[in-house]
């Protein structure tokens, strides 16, 4: 039996070995010099230097990134259904209502007219997703925000390095979240970066992060404990000399994958707008959803290949944000939960890796014919 091809894949090197052991050799283990280090580095590299805020996961970035924002109970925020539920979630810890809107079927980001379709009174905000590193529809989204004097918030999860006709993602929003968990782009092992406008977020983020206290004892306001250690600082600080690299591979393996697809019967390829560059945190494809699970099983049985469904329960369905939504209808989130498949297109992945992949899904579907 071939190895195992696994849908995901954390890099770490020995390079960031030795860079927490040279933390843990120092004694500086919490929040330090680390961090600080690390959150000049990534602004610069990713954000064109705006202030950026380091915290310890992507989910606290969110939450706290709408806190500093002046989100709260009263206020509605407009989002995805089809994202990770921490979108969702990090709305409703505010206390304000997350509303959900359908997405476009190309690149499974807002779509416009159902965001507008969304707007109330008690809207405050826009909450898109660069979903599998694809940036939103920006252009479209800031028209409905400056129409409405509206908040943009970037979930920028999945988008390390993404752009839009020359522009950064995490440059629009009044904040940006970058998360860092292990399968993401690149990783701190754990952790998340709050990219922010202006001085005063930034600062609203810093206090909330630690127990909301600048000055050590001098509490300002009620904080949390959402610190980033010097542990995962120095993991993130070398994995940003790596990243730009990794991201070049991925593209790569994605134009493979895209051309030798793109003639599989029942396969629509990922599509990439004219002015935008695509990091391809996840490559998917969407199948027919009578296909879809078929294909995702024969893969991982007969060919060794794992894949992933994100996402197959829309958020608006799942029993801890349906309230939000009862009887909501939105109906290309619900066909692109029943068929989109993300392969494999990690940096790690050999040219017989690629193949193998190629070859199976071919299999499957041709054999489905």
């Amino acid at each position: 039996m071939t190895d195992f091809i696994p849908a995901a894949k954390p890099l770490i090197g020995d390079e960031e070995r030795a860079a927490v052991d040279r933390v843990l050799r120092s004694g500086m283990i919490a929040q330090g010099p680390e961090v600080a280090a690390f959150e000049e580095e990534f602004a610069e590299h990713f954000v064109r230097g705006r202030a950026t805020v380091a915290v310890n996961s992507g989910t606290s970035g969110q939450h706290l990134g709408l806190l500093a924002s002046g989100i709260g109970p009263g206020d509605e925020v407009i989002v995805p259904s089809f994202t990770f539920a921490a979108t969702g979630n990090s709305v409703a810890l505010t206390g304000a209502t997350p509303v959900f809107a359908d997405i476009e079927p190309d690149t499974f980001t807002l779509d416009p007219a159902s965001v507008r379709a969304a707007v109330t009174e008690h809207t405050k905000g826009i909450m898109p997703v660069h979903l599998y590193g694809h940036p939103f529809m920006v252009d479209e989204i800031q028209a409905i925000a400056d129409e409405f004097d509206l908040q943009i918030f970037e979930d920028a999860a999945q988008a390390h390095g993404a752009s839009l006709n020359g522009r950064p993602v995490g440059t629009f929003g009044s904040f940006a979240m970058f998360s860092l968990y292990p399968t993401k782009n690149m990783t701190s092992g754990e952790g998340g970066m709050v990219s922010c406008a202006t001085e005063t977020i930034a600062r609203n983020v810093r206090l909330l992060r630690n127990q909301g206290m600048e000055t050590q004892y001098a509490n300002e306001v009620v904080g949390f404990n959402a610190r980033m250690t010097d542990i995962h600082a120095a993991i993130g600080r070398v994995q940003l000399t790596k990243v730009d690299g990794w991201t070049e591979q991925r593209q790569r393996n994605a134009r493979f994958l895209s051309d030798a697809l793109a003639n599989v019967p029942g396969v629509t390829v990922p599509v990439v707008r004219e002015g935008a560059v695509h990091v391809y945190h996840q490559y998917t494809i969407r199948v027919d959803a009578a296909e879809r699970d078929r294909l995702q099983r024969a893969l991982r049985e007969e060919h060794n290949v794992g894949t992933g469904v994100y996402y197959p329960i829309p958020n608006h369905r799942l029993p801890s944000l349906e309230k939000f939504a009862p009887g909501l209808e939105l109906p290309e989130t619900e066909k692109a939960a029943a068929e989109v498949l993300s392969l494999p297109v990690h940096p790690s992945l050999s040219q017989a890796d690629l193949d193998r992949i190629v070859s199976g899904v071919s299999a499957v579907l041709g054999a489905g014919a």
